[in-house]
C-alpha cells in the first residue's frame, strides 16, 4: 500500500508507516504542492495524508476514486469534500484532539496580548517610539473576574475555559448544540443563547467547527450586539468571522479589541488594516505549531491509515463510508 504525504510533516507518523509495511512518498520541499502535482501523484497512490493546504474538492475525489483513505493532519477536514468522499466509498478521518493544549494556549496568549495591547507597543519599540513616561496613553484592561463566552466548547474550548478560570476567577458562558455537563460541573459553565452569550461575555472566543450555520456567523450584527468593551478571540477557522465587518466594529468602536490566529483569507495581506490597530494581535495560524502537537497530528493521522491497512477500526473516522 502506497501513502502520499504532500507537505513536509513531522516524521513520528511516517516512522509508524513505514514500521508497519507502508510504502511512504513525502514531499519535502518547503512549498506545497500544486494542484495539479498533487493529483498527479496521488493517482500513483493508495492513500492520501492529507493537509488543509490542498482543496480535496468534489473533482479531485472524483478523480482519485481509487483512494482507499483520506486521513487529515488536522482536526479540521473543511477543506475536504466529505460527501463526495462518502458516496465513493472512501473513508475520511482526522487527528483530533493533537492540538487541543497548543491551540487553548495560543487562545489565552491572544486574549492576553489583545487586553495588554502587546503587540502595537511591540512594534512602537521597533519603530523608535519608545520615549518617555505617559501615564494615560495605551492602556489596556484587566482580566480578573471579567465574563467569558465561548462559542463552540469542546476539547479546545474547554481548555481554554480552564485557563480563563483558573488564572482569573472569570464566569463561564458556552453557546452549544449540546450541553456540556464536564464543563457545567467543573467551572460551573452556563449554558446560553447565541443572543445571550453576544449580550453578556466580556470575551467571547470562537472555537467551532467552519460549517454553513458558522461561516460569517460573527458578523456585524453579531459584532453590533456585543459589549463596546468587548474582546472577540478567533482561533477556529476565518471565515467565522466576517473581516470587513469586524475590522469596521474596530474602527468605530463597536467592540473594544480582538485577538485572531485565523483570518480570512490566509495567507492575511500584509496592508490589512488590523495590523495597525492598537487592540488587535494577529498570528499566522499557529495555533497547533508546537514540537508536541505536530508530532501528534503526525501520529494520529498515521494511525488511520495503518488500521485501514491491517483491516483494523478507523481510529479517528470522521464519517462512515
Amino acid at each position: 500500500m502506497k501513502v502520499l504525504v504532500p507537505l513536509n510533516i513531522p516524521d513520528a507518523g511516517i516512522e509508524l508507516m513505514k514500521k508497519a509495511g507502508l510504502e511512504v512518498t513525502k514531499w519535502t520541499e518547503d512549498l506545497p504542492m500544486t494542484n495539479q502535482q498533487l493529483n498527479q501523484a496521488t493517482k500513483q497512490h493508495d492513500a492520501l495524508l492529507s493537509t488543509g493546504n490542498y482543496s480535496i474538492d468534489e473533482a479531485f475525489i472524483k478523480d482519485n476514486r481509487h483512494l482507499k483513505i483520506i486521513s487529515q493532519f488536522a482536526v479540521g477536514y473543511d477543506n475536504i469534500d466529505l460527501k463526495t468522499a462518502t458516496e465513493l466509498g472512501i473513508p475520511v478521518a482526522n487527528a483530533p484532539n493533537a492540538m487541543t493544549d497548543a491551540t487553548a494556549d495560543i487562545a489565552f496568549a491572544l486574549l492576553l496580548a489583545v487586553s495588554r495591547k502587546m503587540c502595537y507597543m511591540h512594534k512602537k519599540i521597533d519603530k523608535g517610539e519608545w520615549s518617555h513616561f505617559r501615564p494615560q496613553a495605551h492602556l489596556g484592561i484587566e482580566l480578573k473576574n471579567k465574563t467569558v463566552g465561548i462559542f463552540g466548547l469542546g476539547r479546545i474550548g474547554l481548555e481554554f475555559a480552564k485557563r480563563c478560570k483558573g488564572a482569573y476567577g472569570m464566569k463561564i458562558l458556552y453557546c452549544n448544540r449540546t450541553d456540556n455537563d464536564k464543563a457545567e460541573k467543573e467551572l460551573g459553565a452556563t449554558k446560553v443563547s447565541f443572543e445571550d452569550l453576544l449580550n453578556y461575555s466580556d470575551i467571547i472566543s470562537a472555537h467551532c467547527a467552519l460549517t454553513e450555520e458558522t461561516t460569517h456567523k460573527f458578523d456585524m450584527s453579531a459584532f453590533n450586539s456585543m459589549k463596546e468593551s468587548a474582546i472577540f478571540i478567533n482561533t477556529s477557522r476565518g471565515p467565522v468571522h466576517h473581516e470587513m465587518d469586524l475590522i469596521n466594529a474596530l474602527k468605530t468602536k463597536r467592540i473594544w479589541g480582538a485577538g485572531l490566529d485565523v483570518t480570512d483569507p490566509e495567507p492575511m495581506k500584509s496592508n490589512n488594516p488590523l495590523l495597525t490597530m492598537e487592540n488587535v494581535a494577529v498570528t499566522p495560524h499557529i495555533g497547533s505549531a508546537t514540537v508536541e502537537a505536530r508530532n501528534r497530528m503526525s501520529i494520529y493521522a498515521a494511525s488511520n491509515i495503518i488500521a485501514l491497512y491491517k483491516g483494523e477500526k478507523i481510529p479517528y473516522q470522521v464519517h462512515t463510508s
